[in-house]
């Protein structure tokens, strides 16, 4: 490709010559001839290819040629000039160094870039008495890249996330069109683009908006449309639950399984006890992906809130806690105070403590005849008589289970005697 004119001799002419010539060309009057035409070879042109720009309906009796970039005819826009008679080429500010003018006017822009596109104006000044000219207008557009669409997000969660898709490369001088199943954008509020419809926004993406897209780039002289996209909608995450054929077992008997309900192939199961991810524990077994929790020979320290957690690859979901409630005891019980001697007159307190779920029934005896239920004993004014064995038993009636204790109490008579006077060591009535 190339023009019939070689280029004729380069000369580098002063600022103060091109700013007068600039003011010369100011008194143009506007165009009378034949409209100039100019013409791109080839009329698609690639980033980094050659084009010409082919000027057609040249006047006669030209003396010079004069490329701008833009429509705007000043010097800031001067690209380069060509006069006929000298035979010489003048640069302007505008010159990147890869635009080449001929003697026919035409323009050759070599190794293009996106910066290349847009307008170009051409001067043309007439011999005569009086300085006329015409000028001819063209804009450069480059052949349209094959676009392709970028996600913010390729595997949204269904009805709850949005996803921005963007139409790639970002360029100038091309329109954004946007295709969804083959047919144009429809209008919706799920559905939302960007100024320049190079970017679109989808609001709670569902099968009916998943794709396939598509984006195209156009301009004048060229258009292309990307390879279609398809969202991988993740289905919303069902919110698990615990079962379990024991919720109260007994400790040291009851082997206890946990299962976290629904089950499926693409989740990860999560277990938390007492809001805690799970120890590991050789006790704490978990079969599979961990949906179904085994504890075996259960003890009262796996008393707690239990919950488990569904997760897939972007998300996660907990169920509400389950309380396992392990039943134990009565364990042995204690008698308080450890005071086993007393003098007659003074109260007798005593009380009686067993672990135990659910809390033990409590008896009190002496010297193995029943006293009262309770947990709690009190004799006020005690004498001799209420000496002896003082016995505690606690009863489980969830587990069965029946534990007692024994403390020895002696009552010494006081220091002048017993003043109680009755064989009874129940307290006197006053009359």
């Amino acid at each position: 490709m190339g023009p019939h004119s070689a280029p004729p001799y380069t000369l580098h002419i002063t600022w103060k010559e091109l700013l007068l010539t600039a003011s010369l060309l100011i008194f143009w009057n506007p165009p009378t001839t034949a409209q100039v035409m100019i013409e791109a070879q080839p009329t698609k042109v690639s980033e980094g290819k050659d084009v010409l720009l082919l000027v057609h309906n040249l006047p006669q009796n030209v003396a010079a040629y004069i490329w701008y970039k833009g429509q705007i005819m000043d010097v800031h826009h001067y690209i380069t000039g060509y006069v006929i008679d000298a035979e010489t080429i003048i640069f302007g500010p505008a010159y990147s160094g890869r635009e080449t003018v001929y003697s026919n006017a035409s323009l050759l822009i070599q190794n293009v870039t996106q910066k290349d596109t847009g307008s170009y104006t051409i001067q043309i000044i007439k011999r005569g008495d009086r300085i006329e000219g015409v000028t001819g207008h063209f804009t450069l557009y480059l052949e349209t890249p094959k676009p392709s669409i970028s996600s913010s997000n390729l595997n949204p969660r269904e009805a709850t996330e949005t996803v921005i898709l963007s139409c790639d490369p970002d360029t100038q001088d091309v329109s954004y069109l946007w295709w969804i199943n083959g047919q144009s954008l429809p209008i919706s509020r799920k559905l939302q683009l960007s100024e320049n419809n190079r970017t679109l926004v989808l609001f709670n993406v569902t099968k009916e908006t998943a794709g396939p897209y598509e984006c195209e780039m156009k301009n004048p002289v060229s258009s292309s449309r990307s390879d279609p996209v398809t969202l991988n909608l993740l289905p919303e995450l069902p919110k698990p639950y615990i079962t379990s054929k024991n919720f109260n077992p007994m400790e040291n008997k009851n082997v206890v399984a946990l299962t976290c309900e629904p089950k499926t192939q693409n989740y990860t199961y999560v277990w938390w006890v007492n809001g805690q991810s799970l120890p590991v524990s050789p006790r704490l077994k978990q079969p599979g992906e961990n949906r179904i929790l085994i504890l075996a020979n259960v003890t009262r320290n796996d008393t707690g809130s239990y919950e488990c957690e569904i997760q897939d690859r972007v998300g996660s979901m907990r169920s509400d806690p389950v309380t396992l409630d392990v039943l134990y005891g009565p364990d042995l019980p204690r008698i308080f105070p450890s005071l086993t001697d007393y003098r007659s007159g003074q109260n007798l307190y005593l009380s009686c403590f067993a672990d135990s779920n659910p809390p033990a029934e409590y008896t009190w005896t002496i010297n193995g005849k029943f006293l009262q239920s309770g947990q709690r004993l009190y004799i006020p004014q005690i004498t001799t008589k209420h000496s002896g064995l003082y016995g505690c038993s606690v009863h489980n009636s969830a587990t069965g289970r029946e534990r007692s204790t024994f403390k020895m109490i002696r009552v010494s008579g006081p220091c002048h005697g017993d003043l109680a006077g009755s064989h009874s060591w129940l307290p006197q009535q006053r009359h």
